[in-house]
């Protein structure tokens, strides 16, 4: 049955009387702090993405053209959202690559450790973010090598912390299959917040030393 919520036939529940969506799905706010991840297709961005926000892992791999999630967070004792987008790993797209990092606050910039061409083409990304930004010094940027419990590398640690030491930015390995450094990953990102003084709240608890941090910083936490 079609038309209004009072069409003939059978009655509906208005609209306004429906449950809002879940955090993740809904629409984009004004104080919403943005986070962008970027990296080449099948390296794991949507694992990662899926695993820090629903705890749960995807082994076949799905090509992205863009999808948005969201966590409440409170900051500076009013509400917001963190909100992640996870990119298209396909270079179709430029024009919505540029959108997404005018409108982003923070990056993540995947590669798998078993792929050293996700490395290398993270690099053009990260001249785009400078040029659209100006600079990336007051811009938390986090480079993520992710499948980490694979045996097979082409990615030495070393390698990844030279370009990381390179672009300025923070270095973590993480596996999303094994959910190591998930959390951590997103905890690191709004630490290097500065502009905004974040902080992550992983499982209602906190280590002594982030416990200090907040007191002394008075950082956003997420609910």
């Amino acid at each position: 049955c079609t038309g209004s919520a009072w069409g003939s036939g059978s009655w509906h529940e208005p609209s306004r009387l429906r449950p809002p969506p879940p955090a993740w799905k809904m629409p984009e706010q004004s104080n919403d702090y943005r986070v962008v991840v970027f990296g080449a297709g099948g390296v794991g961005k949507s694992s990662l993405v899926l695993r820090f926000v629903k705890g749960t892992f995807r082994d076949t791999y799905i090509p992205t053209i863009e999808d948005t999630y969201r966590q409440v967070i409170s900051c500076d004792k009013s509400v917001c959202t963190l909100q992640i987008t996870d990119t298209t790993g396909s270079h179709q797209f430029p024009a919505m690559q540029r959108l997404s990092i005018s409108k982003g606050h923070a990056f993540i910039l995947v590669f798998s450790v078993t792929s050293k061409q996700s490395l290398e083409e993270l690099g053009p990304i990260y001249q785009l973010i400078v040029q659209i930004k100006g600079s990336v010094e007051d811009i938390p940027v986090m480079l993520v090598g992710n499948k980490c419990d694979e045996t097979q590398r082409e990615v030495d640690t070393r390698e990844a912390q030279a370009v990381a030491q390179e672009w300025k930015c923070a270095f973590m390995e993480t596996s999303a299959k094994m959910n190591y450094n998930v959390k951590e990953l997103f905890q690191e990102l709004l630490t290097l917040e500065t502009r905004r003084n974040m902080s992550l709240n992983i499982d209602g608890k906190r280590s002594s030393k982030q416990k200090r941090t907040d007191r002394i910083k008075g950082k956003c936490i997420l609910m």
